[in-house]
């Protein structure tokens, strides 16, 4: 088996509850609950709504997330949208990017 297997959530779906994952993942769909992995990255696509946390190794962000972010590195995307808080070692935030909520970096 391959590590760098992505798992893929698609637009249209809409799932309450946990997710736990221990490679990629990339979300599209609409999440009520908290999205978890290890080490893994989780993308969050333009089309993606998100309420609850999140706690991953890397996380981009490209949609839009209500909740509290937890990550080794976080990308907040130029149309992206953040309501919540932020605890990373490494933030980069485009130009374009809506945050409201706090930083926690290093």
């Amino acid at each position: 088996m391959s590590d760098n297997i992505t798992n893929f959530l698609a637009a249209g779906i809409e799932i309450n509850g946990t997710i736990r994952f221990s490679n990629d993942m990339q979300i599209d769909g609409k999440i009520e609950g908290e999205i978890t992995s290890e080490h893994g990255s989780v993308t969050i696509g333009e089309s993606a709504e998100i309420k609850g946390n999140i706690t991953a190794g890397n996380i981009c962000i490209y949609g839009s997330v209500e909740g509290e972010i937890k990550a080794q590195k976080c990308q907040l995307k130029h149309q992206s949208r953040l309501k919540g808080d932020i605890k990373t070692k490494t933030l980069s935030m485009e130009e374009g990017a809506q945050l409201s909520g706090r930083t926690e970096i290093g």
